[in-house]
């Protein structure tokens, strides 16, 4: 395919693996967390853009081509799904006709008319053919689950053009250098349409062309006509074609519709189950009027039904039947085998994704894939990675998560907005003195702290950060910090121990007290020692001077 009908926006993927849960086939790569379509699996059933939560699946989308025909000097006519009369909530053909000739269409035809064909071609089938079984050919999804995952059973599929190739080639041999656009509920009949060349020239959903309308403004009238020689209307429904045919004694007739059951049922065929059949299979449950698009936005099948076997006729369209050879189609293989592990490889890739024995495959699904088994073989064709596996990245989060918080010296409390504990750790526990964290978890902070900065964090918005509290009861100094996660609605407080460099610094400052004083101290008693030698030396000195000034004396006298 060289245009892909199911595009990814990218930047809407989530990493949900919603959609491979839902894909019957599997074709899903998820690849630097995005979900990618793997082409040469895919069925196009469209289960993916149906279930995406996100809408990051789109179809893509042949308006501003078919606009380009409208603007060429060629007719351009459309041919109509049959369900269009449940997509447009009971519209008739003659209401859609009248819509679309206002876009520039020439004329609105109904694929009933080419379903009427097809049928027919079942009929001879079984009757001048009689092959043993024989599966409809009209759902281009089925045929893709049959030419790519069931090879063995390619036999059994009817070698017959679709509803929309057999009226789409009936308009051109109608009218001469006629542009044949088909508008459906189906994502697969664009790949149709583009891998058999020539026959349509655009396809379109209901979800598109009712948008452009809604550009243009054209409002789609609220008329039915009746028309009894339409009785293909109700291939679109479960059991549809096989209701149009004329049955053959030699044959049971079996319609099936859902991929599951197509499957299974093919599964079947592989396995000699089933001989002398018809088998009818639709990839979506209640066939066409469950189509993606139409599942998506109209999710009424009971309705849907009835809207369909109430617009259709009792007896056939009137139609030139074209000869078998113009019926036909060719449909090959077009499957690519992925390679497979060995037991020795699904059991590494096992391990890594820590199922380190049997009770650890919980098979639960979660990844999309129906066992681990499976996601191993996934993991080792490049379609899955190892981070898909929910509990295993439960089980590693929660472990790294309490190895953090079970070894951290910091102690940890959390806290819901109620200030009920929630978590405590081992040094929260040794902080506040208490044996074990079930001794106050669910309990109110007031019991084991003084909830004044708790309510101010939760109140004001502003974080705490570094802040040295004392707290008295437990006689220990911490560096607090309170964070208000909004998002999980929760208060953690990070408590950093600093007791011992407290009493640290108090003993320094002691010693650095003490010191002061011991050096005031000397500094007294040298002062007193230094008055003490002057009152002394100033003593000596004057009895030297007395003296001296005697024994002057003396001797002048002398």
């Amino acid at each position: 395919m060289s245009v892909e009908p199911l595009r990814l926006k990218k930047s809407n993927c989530k990493n949900c693996y919603k959609c491979i849960r839902h894909c019957p086939v599997k074709s899903i790569r998820f690849s630097a967390n995005q979900a990618n379509i793997v082409g040469n699996e895919c069925i196009l059933c469209g289960q993916c853009f149906v279930v995406c939560p996100q809408n990051a699946k789109e179809i893509t989308s042949d308006v501003e081509k078919v606009k380009v025909l409208l603007g060429m000097e060629v007719p351009v006519i459309c041919s109509l799904a049959p369900s269009f009369i449940a997509n447009y909530n009971g519209a008739g053909i003659d209401a859609l006709r009248d819509a679309m000739l206002k876009l520039g269409f020439q004329n609105v035809e109904e694929t009933a008319i080419g379903a009427t064909e097809v049928k027919t071609e079942y009929e001879r089938i079984l009757e001048e053919e009689k092959p043993n079984i024989l599966i409809s050919s009209s759902c281009h999804s089925v045929n893709l689950l049959i030419q790519k995952h069931f090879q063995s059973a390619l036999p059994y599929l009817a070698k017959v053009i679709s509803p929309m190739q057999a009226h789409c080639k009936d308009i051109k041999r109608r009218i001469p250098n006629a542009k044949t656009v088909f508008i459906g509920p189906c994502v697969a009949k664009k790949d149709e349409a583009e891998h058999y060349e020539g026959i349509v020239d655009a396809v379109l959903t209901f979800e598109q062309l009712s948008n452009w309308l809604e550009e243009e403004g054209i409002i789609i009238e609220d008329k039915k006509e009746n028309l009894n020689k339409s009785k293909a209307r109700l291939f679109p429904t479960t059991g549809g074609i096989i209701n149009t045919m004329k049955k053959n004694e030699d044959y049971t007739y079996l319609a099936i519709d859902g991929v599951e059951n197509c499957k299974s049922a093919l599964e079947e065929i592989e396995n000699g189950n089933l001989t002398n059949c018809f088998i009818e299979m639709s990839s979506c449950v209640g066939s066409c009027i469950g189509g993606p698009v139409m599942e998506k936005y109209h999710k009424f099948p009971l309705k849907n039904f009835t809207e369909v076997t109430d617009y259709s006729g009792s007896e056939d369209f009137e139609i030139s039947m074209p000869t078998s050879d113009e019926m036909k189609k060719k449909i090959e293989y077009i499957g690519k085998k992925l390679p497979m592990p060995t037991e020795k490889e699904i059991q590494n890739i096992l391990l890594q994704m820590g199922k380190t024995e049997p009770e650890k495959e919980l098979n639960c699904g979660s990844c999309g894939y129906d066992s681990c088994r499976e996601k191993a073989i996934a993991v080792y064709q490049g379609k899955a990675d190892l981070t898909m596996c929910l509990p295993y990245l439960k089980e590693k989060a929660e472990s790294f998560s309490d190895n953090i918080i079970g070894n951290t010296p910091n102690g940890i409390i959390v806290l819901n907005e109620n200030l009920e504990v929630q978590q405590v750790n081992k040094a929260a526990c040794e902080i506040i003195n208490i044996n074990s964290a079930s001794d106050v978890l669910g309990e109110q902070v007031v019991r084991i702290m003084d909830p004044k900065d708790f309510l101010d964090v939760k109140q004001n918005g502003k974080s705490i950060k570094d802040k040295r509290k004392y707290l008295a009861e437990y006689n220990k100094y911490i560096d607090e910090t309170i964070i208000h996660d909004k998002d999980y609605r929760i208060l953690i407080c990070i408590m950093r121990d600093v007791t011992l460099e407290e009493k640290d610094k108090e003993k320094k400052e002691e010693i650095s007290k003490q010191t002061i004083e011991i050096a005031d101290k000397v500094v007294d008693k040298q002062m007193r020692i230094v008055q003490e030698i002057a009152s002394l030396l100033g003593e000596t000195a004057a009895e030297t001077k007395i003296a001296l000034t005697k024994l002057k004396e003396s001797i002048k006298d002398e």
